[in-house]
């Protein structure tokens, strides 16, 4: 049959419906009974009814999509982030269109264009660019709720999921006092975003409330896809070089463990290893590396908490943003151990 001939109103004569159910299976509604969901999922199959969106669309306002734009998505951690996100927000049948901002404040802006040009019923974003007065000017403007990932711009009106870094970098380094390391190396990239100004505060806030200053032992890299290896070398070869490290993102990590290996250095016997962020890699490293994670699935569960409440209030932003904080899970494993 041709497509274009086929009404809602056929799907509901032959599944034996009224027009009203077969529309509330096809908008995906809740109160519609198992039996009458796949009496009209059947007539559809076999009319091969194809509805149409931007129809749809425009009755419900509704638009059913979900933006998401992450500034790497080449990071492993952020993969992770959206998928567990996609499945948070498929359940409630909403799909995720993904945007790669590329720490790029035009290509960011322009995201966000399109995002509102195509009528996307909310968004999901951590520019690399917190700052920006044109992304804010730009946030601010939009017709449809925004969720801050890790970002903190106060001026805009958006709700926002906060990682809490300091205290996990805090945990990490006090448990590595505890092991007899005092001389502690952190490799991040060299970004002005939240991540990275919360890790180095919380570094730094470890090593005072130890009673200690903090060492000169942050190496910071152009993007978070450069090798630290180099950096790292000459710090291990230099006088009084670090016994553990504390490394973000995994191609970080990566070339951080080769130049450890480069000097001849064993893990844990000789040098202790924590990543920021857990992956495939550092769970099937040998030996396995201890990790700060975030629960994926309780980020994308507050995720949409946050974006959908704002969605059934109606208006854009109808009281004072809302941050929900997200804690970190120290994951002990076999790449640390006492100082000799």
């Amino acid at each position: 049959m041709n497509d274009k001939k086929i009404r809602i109103q056929d799907v509901a004569a032959m599944a034996g419906v009224s027009v009203g159910s077969a529309s509330r299976v096809l908008n995906q509604a809740a109160n519609v009974s198992q039996d009458v969901r796949e009496k009209v999922e059947l007539a559809m199959a076999q009319l091969q009814y194809q509805p149409s969106h931007t129809a749809r669309a425009l009755r419900s306002r509704s638009s059913r999509t979900i933006g998401c734009m992450f500034s790497d998505i080449t990071n492993p951690l952020y993969a992770r982030a959206f998928r567990a996100l996609e499945d948070a927000f498929r359940a409630d049948g909403y799909m995720l269109l993904l945007a790669h901002g590329l720490n790029d404040v035009q290509r960011e802006l322009e995201s966000l264009r399109t995002f509102q040009a195509r009528g996307m019923d909310g968004v999901i974003c951590a520019p690399g660019h917190e700052r920006s007065p044109e992304l804010v000017a730009l946030m601010n403007s939009m017709s449809m709720p925004i969720v801050l990932y890790d970002r903190e711009m106060p001026d805009t009106r958006a709700d926002a999921l906060l990682f809490d870094h300091v205290r996990g970098m805090k945990s990490a380094c006090t448990q590595l006092f505890a092991l007899g390391h005092e001389r502690i190396a952190l490799a991040l990239w060299n970004a002005g975003s939240r991540p990275v100004r919360k890790r180095i505060e919380g570094y730094k806030a470890a090593y005072r409330d130890a009673g200690m200053d903090p060492p000169d032992l942050i190496l910071r890299q152009p993007t978070p896809t450069s090798s630290v290896y180099e950096d790292l070398l000459r710090m291990l070869e230099g006088p009084a070089p670090p016994t553990a490290l504390i490394a973000q993102g995994t191609h970080i990590l990566v070339s951080a463990l080769r130049a450890v290996a480069r000097t001849g250095r064993r893990i844990p016997q000789d040098f202790s290893v924590v990543s920021i962020g857990d992956s495939d890699f550092t769970q099937t490293h040998e030996p396995p590396i201890t990790a700060l994670r975030t629960d994926a699935e309780f980020v994308a569960s507050h995720a949409k908490s946050l974006l959908l409440d704002r969605l059934a209030g109606g208006a854009r932003i109808a009281s004072s943003p809302r941050n929900v904080v997200v804690p970190y899970e120290l994951v002990e494993r076999a790449s640390w151990a006492a100082r000799r």
